[in-house]
């Protein structure tokens, strides 16, 4: 599969879909799981595609169970949806491209195919003129050991295809790991990158979508701080200075326009002590750091992400209250049920509003996204002294 031209729908092609119509899901995680609750309260119906009976968009949706690259479960997708999208981006390439040939796909595959793949995917941001952490491609040991004598340590070796939450990569932090970390990662039998260790002050992200027709938008940016690699917290207001701020949204919209995206994207940056920002990796649909946005905004990211497919006119992305978004893993399910089962002094003291989002997944496993909470509140201090009392987030 390439990425030239023809996996977009041509500006002849681009369909206004308004609500009656059926949304069709690759996946049906969380995040279908919540794009389906906003976009069936705007009057879309949907159904998704995932293997895992009773999945978490299949409960409040219809279902396909079916694996990702049954080629005839895609078709039936296609015919009992008006348009599709997916909510992950390790989607199989010959179904997307199959789906772009059959049905509409306003998405395309192009964009699948560039962030698939940690090389490419750097490759399309720095043609976009937005700057990545330095880079090489390693084909062997040796070239590890030349480009980590180049970069110096530590530095960090991840698979090209495949990572997430931290799996997939290695971070070197002296010559004596060079050929373990080769021999692990290489296993995966895909090629494998070297990134440059960038001494970050902050981890942000920023949400930006745009339509068929060209309108972006994007939301203010979230400051994540990650525990074992596993997103934690998204804080809004970012603690930066407006300058960041503003930069951070207009290179996620640059990005966006260079990509020509449709639909949503996730940018991660990095952002040094001296405020110079690098971005880190992309995600073409909703993310988990902007969970925020479904109280805080004016719009939600997941009503965003429909109304770009859909090719209707963006909603409002203004920041209505300070939030801050904590992850629910599966350690922390029962302690959550509890303090829902009894009144809040410290959220009554505080003055904030935490709402709770549970994604229905069968299981409470160790460090698996079960939901997440959003902590509505007069200033991000007092949302983090909310989550810092209850006691929760400490197991």
């Amino acid at each position: 599969m390439s990425s030239g031209a023809g996996n977009k729908p041509s500006a002849e092609s681009v369909k206004t879909l308004l609500p009656g119509s059926t949304i069709g899901i690759l996946g049906g995680g969380q995040l279908g799981r919540m794009m389906a609750n906003a976009g069936s309260a705007m009057g879309y119906r949907f159904i998704a595609l995932d293997p895992t009976p009773d999945a978490p968009c299949g409960q409040v949706s219809e279902q396909i169970i079916a694996a990702y690259d049954d080629r005839e479960a895609a078709r039936e997708l296609a015919k009992r949806s008006d348009v599709i999208t997916y909510e992950f981006e390790n989607v199989d390439a010959e179904v997307a491209a199959m789906l772009m040939a059959e049905s509409y796909v306003p998405q395309g595959s192009e964009l699948l195919y560039t962030t698939q793949h940690r090389l490419r995917e750097k490759q399309a941001i720095e043609a976009a003129g937005v700057r990545v952490a330095p880079y090489s491609e390693i084909r062997s040991v040796d070239e590890l050991r030349e480009a980590v004598g180049r970069f110096g340590t530590p530095c960090v070796l991840k698979t090209a295809m495949g990572g997430y939450d931290g799996k997939g990569q290695w971070v070197i932090r002296s010559e004596g790991e060079i050929v373990e970390a080769y021999e692990t990662l290489s296993r995966a039998g895909v090629q494998l990158v070297l990134e440059q260790f960038i001494r970050f002050d902050k981890e942000l992200s920023v949400i930006a979508a745009r339509s068929p027709q060209g309108e972006i938008k994007a939301f203010p940016p979230a400051e994540n701080i990650h525990v074992d690699n596993i997103l934690h917290l998204s804080i809004v207001p970012a603690r930066i200075g407006e300058d960041v701020q503003r930069e951070a949204e207009r290179l996620a919209m640059r990005i966006a326009e260079g990509l020509g995206v449709v639909g949503l994207i996730a940018v991660e940056l990095f952002v040094t002590a001296d405020g110079e920002l690098f971005v880190n990796e992309l995600a073409p649909r909703p993310h988990n750091s902007g969970h925020y946005t479904m109280e805080a905004c004016r719009t939600s990211q997941f009503e965003q992400h429909v109304r770009a497919v859909c090719n209707l006119p963006l909603g409002d992305t203004a920041l209505m209250s300070p939030v801050v978004m904590v992850n629910v893993l599966g350690q922390h399910v029962e302690p959550l049920l509890a303090l829902m089962a009894r009144q809040d002094e410290s959220a009554e003291r505080l003055n904030v509003a935490p709402k709770v989002h549970l994604y229905g997944k069968k299981e409470a496993v160790f460090k698996r996204k079960m939901g997440h909470v959003n902590v509505l509140a007069p200033t991000t201090d007092a949302a983090l002294e909310w989550i810092q009392e209850t006691n929760i987030w400490k197991v």
